[in-house]
């Protein structure tokens, strides 16, 4: 096995890390302001929805340029872009200029540069890994965005009731300009674009040639095919706690609710007017589901699974989960609290099996247009599920409608995974 730690790799994860403290903080807080303004769970989920939109054409679209062009270029050049965006919100905020019109026009841009940068970044790692150490590399991928959670997401709750958003948004601006003069040493030989380069078909021709070659090799692949289908239908339920999750906490009242090991009586999460705070606590719970996403990280960095239980754990882990997040809302908090943990714990560890195993698998020539197809489905389901949890949410309980989503995840775990078991282990029972 070579060493883990070469240098392209080491300057990916620092930039990495760097970008994703000022994300952690902008995401949540983004959020928490456009419900504070609108009190609607379906302008919530409208807002979450214009985020997500460019991800169902761009991945589609970009996959083929990534495939042809220099994948670290496209990553710092987005990153710099992303830089100014946030200065650009911060400096709106400060004149008191932003609108709920402006949150989903920028909310649009956003989703736009992620939706092309998740697929370039998640082009370019894996060439970016050294052989046998594709594991250990996605354990340490998954602990990037826990940690910057944990710490941050906290902290950005508390800014922004004391200090405001423009600092945060400040903040995010300086971290994402830091990053991307990271990712611009990122040097190796790209070795896909001369074999791209081969190919003399030009102009629009040549567009819709990879992307026909990209959709017939997912079709080709029926192990993919079924990952890809179940991941439709997992992000659609799972939007459903995405989108409500929030809103239940900023309506929840202290009565619906027991002490959290005494801390609410100790006046922790106790608002400026001496009220409960169950926003307060929505972010320590949060916290406390990407600690459990830190600890399953560094779990699966130092254990060794054989790969031919491979994909026996990870189908132990989706079917645990639709129980976990169906039910957590229904139980105390401190039960709450534990079930949370649990949940990022084993969804860190299914995760990092099923992305170096899809990753590893795949030709590196074809990484482009296969991420953009998947992250296509994997938009199309999370929209789908904003919108029919954002409309239901006006009329039907929070906690009933993530219960009936997390019952249909259930069914697509059976329906979906297990039943195609034979061609998703041949992809997930290796050894990476």
């Amino acid at each position: 096995m070579q060493k883990l730690w070469t240098k392209n790799f080491t300057i990916i994860t620092i930039g990495t890390i760097i970008s994703m403290f000022g994300n952690a903080v902008a995401g949540f807080a983004m959020g928490l302001l456009v419900y504070a303004d609108t009190g609607s769970t379906l302008m919530f989920a409208l807002f979450s929805v214009c985020y997500s939109i460019p991800k169902i054409v761009l991945p589609l679209v970009a996959g083929p340029f990534i495939d042809r062009f220099s994948r670290s270029k496209i990553i710092y050049t987005l990153d710099f872009i992303s830089s100014g965006i946030f200065g650009l919100i911060a400096l709106l905020l400060s004149l008191d200029m932003f609108s709920y019109a402006a949150y989903l026009i920028m909310s649009i841009i956003i989703g736009s540069i992620d939706s092309v940068y998740a697929v370039a970044y998640e082009s370019l790692y894996p060439a970016l890994i050294s052989k046998g150490n594709f594991s250990k590399a996605y354990s340490i991928s998954s602990l990037i965005y826990p940690i910057a959670s944990t710490i941050m997401v906290p902290i950005a709750g508390v800014c922004y009731q004391s200090i405001g958003l423009v600092p945060l948004f400040i903040f995010n601006a300086i971290s994402f300009f830091i990053a991307a003069c990271f990712e611009t040493q990122i040097k190796y030989d790209e070795a896909y674009i001369k074999i791209a380069s081969q190919d003399s078909t030009r102009g629009f021709r040549r567009f819709s040639k990879d992307m026909k070659e990209g959709i017939d090799y997912l079709r080709s692949e029926p192990g993919l095919m079924a990952i890809a289908i179940y991941f439709f239908f997992t992000m659609m339920c799972s939007a459903t706690e995405g989108t409500l999750l929030l809103p239940y906490f900023t309506d929840v009242q202290r009565s619906q609710m027991s002490s959290l090991f005494g801390l609410l009586d100790l006046g922790i999460f106790k608002g400026d007017n001496g009220a409960f705070s169950a926003v307060t606590f929505y972010t320590v719970l949060m916290s406390i589901a990407t600690a459990g996403r830190l600890v399953g990280g560094v779990v699966h960095y130092r254990t060794k699974i054989n790969p031919k239980i491979k994909f026996n754990i990870a189908i132990t882990v989706y079917t645990a989960i639709c129980f976990i997040d169906g039910a957590f809302l229904y139980l105390p908090v401190e039960i709450m609290s534990l079930l949370k943990f649990a949940s990022g714990f084993l969804a860190v560890n299914s995760f990092n099996i099923r992305i170096s195993s899809t990753q590893n698998y795949i030709p590196d020539e074809k990484r482009g247009r296969f991420n953009g197809i998947f992250q296509m489905i994997m938009t199309g389901g999370t929209i789908l599920g904003q919108l029919i949890s954002g409309a239901l949410g006006e009329s039907f309980g929070y906690r009933e409608i993530i219960l009936g989503g997390m019952a249909v995840n259930l069914v697509a775990v059976f329906a979906v995974m297990y039943a195609r078991r034979s061609h998703v282990k041949k992809i997930y029972n290796c050894e990476v």
